[in-house]
């Protein structure tokens, strides 16, 4: 069993880099939307494969985009996560997650996990260290459990906590996936 992490594609909160961050909600941009194709090219997933996704818009679009709509989950675990963790720094709106509600009414019938927790709130942006690494060791282990492959589409700090959890050293903001980027470990 593997686990491949990959980041969703050109966002429109980067379009006019860092005035944009604000935005509530931003998709993918013409840009992203081709790079996520170009990755779909070199990719063969089994229907059998867990495919957990940030409940963010532009992380659903690479997800649909790959995928199309069949076996999608929806999981706050693996929402945006700053990284480094700065307490001090107010998290950005565009990496504010939609509420069950809202997916409810942009994106019907894709499943949900989120182990009952009470997550939607703010997901794991600012949950503390200790917390997230509870919660995230969870999910891990409930992957494993599966016995498929594994892919999270996420966003580039959430994946470098992840590989943190998986036992990576020194990792840093140069270790970045970048815009769909994909990483996979082997035998997780």
């Amino acid at each position: 069993m593997d686990i491949t992490f990959i980041r969703h594609g050109h966002g429109e909160h980067l379009i006019d880099y860092p005035n944009r961050l604000n935005e509530l909600h931003p998709g993918l941009t013409e840009l992203g939307k081709s790079q996520v194709k170009t990755l779909r090219k070199q990719m063969k997933l089994d229907p059998n494969d867990v495919i957990l996704v940030s409940p963010t818009k532009r992380t659903i679009e690479t997800a649909l985009l790959l995928t199309g709509e069949e076996h999608l989950t929806i999981c706050p675990l693996v929402g945006p996560r700053m990284f480094p963790q700065n307490p001090d720094s107010a998290p950005f709106l565009c990496d504010q997650i939609y509420s069950k509600e809202e997916l409810d009414t942009q994106f019907p019938g894709l499943s949900v996990l989120d182990f009952g927790l009470e997550c939607w709130e703010e997901g794991v942006n600012r949950m503390d260290g200790h917390q997230f690494e509870v919660h995230a060791k969870g999910l891990l282990q409930w992957c494993r459990e599966q016995g498929s492959n594994t892919y999270i589409i996420s966003h580039d700090g959430t994946i470098t906590n992840y590989r943190i959890l998986l036992g990576e050293k020194g990792l840093s903001r140069r270790d970045f996936l970048g815009e769909a980027g994909k990483y996979t470990i082997t035998n997780f």
